[in-house]
């Protein structure tokens, strides 16, 4: 309102991005900063971090610079004082905030340093369970909460996922995630990450390494197991393995396609796709399953043969030490 023109912060540390028009109306956009504007660190030496939108024909300004500077230094009392500075994925964070144990205030705390929004019913979050890394928490989508993004600011300042103007939502992109095998929580209010975080674990026990030897799914979503996520519980990593499960052991060890072309029967909808799936012939896959069936000692081409299928490689992923 002073410099008669909009103003816009953008601080990456923080993860926060604030647009104020000249009448005092709040109204973020995702386009960048234009360099030419002029602009201030927030820290002597940083990239700058808060613009005035001046139009490209105005002259450079002495009081634009002292409006500038002033703006800088209050903007970053504050947000030392109210948003600190901590890393994108501060572990300590991360790990008060999925501990059950943890008092409340230490938990709402943590979602805050973390860019959560406590306060805001409708702020939902979701526990990530990587086989190799620490745990992450991710921001869910409101709609459905069957994706995961960025978060990105809250018109209070505090970041939640992004909308754009229509109301549609961002498209899921691999870099939200670590690589590898996951397991992904279901989308909770913040103090319910611990659910969230538990069920994730579960989850990851249901992956594999997406290989010939190992095939299946690298990433898990606990909302997809209903029912199945019950096996978890009857079935211990370790122990002596099911004997559906030793029998598809047994069997693979006589073949290395075999596990593969199991694989493809249990979790396509045809055995034309199976067949496509794992790239023969539709007369080769019936060649392969009835030697496969020969070792099993059960069908696999029947409804009731393709369950006992399912359940057994289900089982194989969860008898994993």
């Amino acid at each position: 309102m002073l410099a008669g023109c909009a103003a816009r912060l953008v601080d990456a540390e923080r993860r926060v991005r604030v647009r104020v028009e000249a009448d005092g109306t709040r109204r973020d956009s995702t386009s960048p900063p234009d360099p030419a504007w002029p602009s201030a660190a927030l820290t002597p030496g940083g990239a700058s971090a808060l613009w005035l939108e001046r139009t490209a024909q105005a002259a450079p300004s002495v009081v634009d610079a002292v409006i500038l500077e002033r703006a800088a230094g209050a903007v970053r009392i504050v947000l030392d004082r109210t948003r600190g500075r901590v890393p994108l994925d501060d572990p300590e964070s991360i790990e008060t905030l999925l501990d059950p144990t943890a008092p409340e205030a230490a938990r709402l705390h943590a979602a805050r340093r973390l860019g959560l929004d406590p306060a805001d019913p409708a702020t939902r979050a979701r526990a990530v369970a990587p086989l190799d890394g620490p745990p992450r928490v991710v921001a869910a989508l409101r709609d459905t909460g069957i994706r995961s993004t960025p978060l990105t600011p809250h018109p209070d300042g505090d970041p939640q996922p992004a909308q754009d103007r229509t109301g549609a939502q961002p498209p899921h992109t691999d870099a939200e995630l670590p690589a590898g095998r996951l397991g992904i929580g279901p989308a909770v209010p913040v103090l319910d990450l611990p659910r969230s975080w538990a069920a994730a674990r579960t989850a990851l026990r249901f992956t594999s390494d997406g290989t010939a030897q190992d095939p299946g799914r690298r990433i898990v979503h606990a909302d997809d197991l209903g029912g199945i996520a019950l096996l978890a519980e009857l079935v211990v990593p370790g122990a002596e393995p099911p004997p559906d499960v030793q029998d598809v052991e047994a069997a693979a060890a006589t073949a290395p396609w075999l596990l593969a072309t199991l694989n493809a029967v249990a979790t396509t909808t045809s055995l034309r796709a199976a067949a496509t799936e794992i790239n023969v012939h539709h007369s080769t896959l019936q060649d392969r399953l009835t030697h496969a069936e020969s070792l099993l000692g059960w069908p696999v081409r029947t409804p009731q043969g393709r369950l006992r299928l399912q359940l057994a490689l289900t089982m194989r992923h969860l008898a994993r030490p």
